[in-house]
């Protein structure tokens, strides 16, 4: 199928049949796999052949969802893990070593900037943030010691972006691995890969999933550091469950349809929300008010499901707001078919100090709407109740 287009290779891709002949891939539920002789067992274990031996290693289920995600992102090689947390350390692990210095974008999901600031430093291994709407400032916050950039574009919960196209240019410009975190934009609105970057790393619990059933996580890329990333995991163990990898690879089959209703309902929302007179910065990448929306236009084919707010009344009026809506659900995931509304100050971001979540404009009344597949009118309903309510 190495001609067909990226949508028909997500519906086509399976692992090899049985002797049964299934349509359907089954689930191989199995810690480890049989082999015919001691030869055939003495040959897999040192790599002489290609076949499957532990579900730490591989597994025909989750293989099948990397090579899916693989060609949905045009890369050359994949690796899918128990969560997109474990798919980020896995990441950092593998390719970082004392002495070590990380790039990244101030605005990054919590537990990511635990890693940064809690986990790495225990290692050796320090970072320097920058803020993704100042380009210009980007290049000179390299260290002689950086490794590796790490970006999240969209980013969360601020919705803010990064143009990939010139941060390529800086990390090209200094032999540095640029990592990406595609959660937002999925395969289908973003290819971070085609601007440049090495690797392009999901949390497939969200958007990949579309349910909110279970979790994993997929990063794809270039051969050598997915390789990496790949010995790293087998020898550490954040591997995916066969029935995880069964759902999501299933789940990839209607990935494109699902994101483009998300992008259409989400739009319609964040319009709505701009008319409003009870609310400020309302930010969706593909409202011409957003501050990157030419970015935007230029690196994704859609806005996403994800739109952010803020309510005047700070962290009171955040709450209230989330305990006045009847229809949304409050829950900590996002890229679900059913909307669900959060308070990243209280929730997500906690653990930040309050200075850290300013500077990424986590501000007290900061609420982010992961826009789902109900008719639109329901959700704005519900919307305009909770905020006449909590106001």
């Amino acid at each position: 199928m190495n001609d067909s287009k990226p949508q028909t290779s997500a519906v086509r891709i399976q692992a090899a049949a049985s002797p049964h002949g299934e349509h359907a891939v089954p689930i191989f539920a199995t810690s480890s796999f049989v082999f015919d002789d001691s030869e055939e067992m003495r040959a897999a274990f040192a790599g002489d052949i290609d076949r499957n031996i532990y579900s730490r290693f591989t597994n025909p289920n989750v293989d099948e969802l990397a090579e899916k995600i693989r060609v949905l992102e045009g890369a050359e090689a994949g690796h899918a893990t128990a969560t997109g947390m474990a798919a980020v350390f896995s990441t950092f692990g593998a390719l970082l070593s004392k002495g070590d210095h990380i790039l990244a974008c101030r605005s990054l999901f919590g537990s990511t900037h635990t890693i940064l600031t809690k986990i790495l430093p225990r290692w050796g291994i320090t970072h320097t943030y920058f803020d993704a709407g100042d380009p210009d400032s980007w290049e000179e916050k390299i260290q002689d010691n950086t490794r590796l950039v790490f970006v999240e574009t969209p980013t969360n919960p601020a919705v803010d972006l990064v143009d990939l196209e010139r941060l390529n240019t800086v990390a090209k410009d200094h032999d540095l691995i640029l990592a990406v975190d595609n959660c937002f934009a999925t395969p289908v609105l973003q290819r971070p890969i085609d601007f440049g970057a090495h690797l392009s790393i999901h949390s497939a619990t969200k958007f990949i999933d579309g349910q909110g059933r279970v979790m994993g996580g997929v990063v794809v890329g270039q051969a050598d550091l997915v390789q990496e990333i790949y010995d790293f995991s087998r020898a550490t163990g954040p591997s995916m469950s066969p029935f995880n990898a069964w759902v999501l690879s299933k789940s990839v089959e209607t990935l494109d349809l699902r994101m483009n209703k998300h992008c259409e309902n989400a739009m319609i929302v964040a319009k709505w929300l701009e008319e409003q007179g009870t609310v400020s910065d309302v930010k969706y990448p593909f409202l011409p008010s957003h501050p990157q929306y030419e970015v935007a236009k230029r690196q994704m084919s859609g806005g996403g499901g994800i739109v952010s707010f803020k309510v005047d009344g700070g962290l009171d009026q955040g709450k209230r707001f989330l305990d006045a809506v009847r229809l949304c659900s409050l829950t900590a995931n996002l890229g679900d078919t059913r909307t669900i509304v959060s308070h990243p100050s209280s929730t997500t971001h906690a653990k930040l100090t309050e200075e850290e979540r300013q500077a990424v404009g986590i501000t007290p009344g900061l609420v982010r709407v992961s826009v789902g597949l109900e008719d639109p009118q329901d959700v704005l309903n519900d919307i305009q109740q909770a905020l006449a309510a909590s106001t």
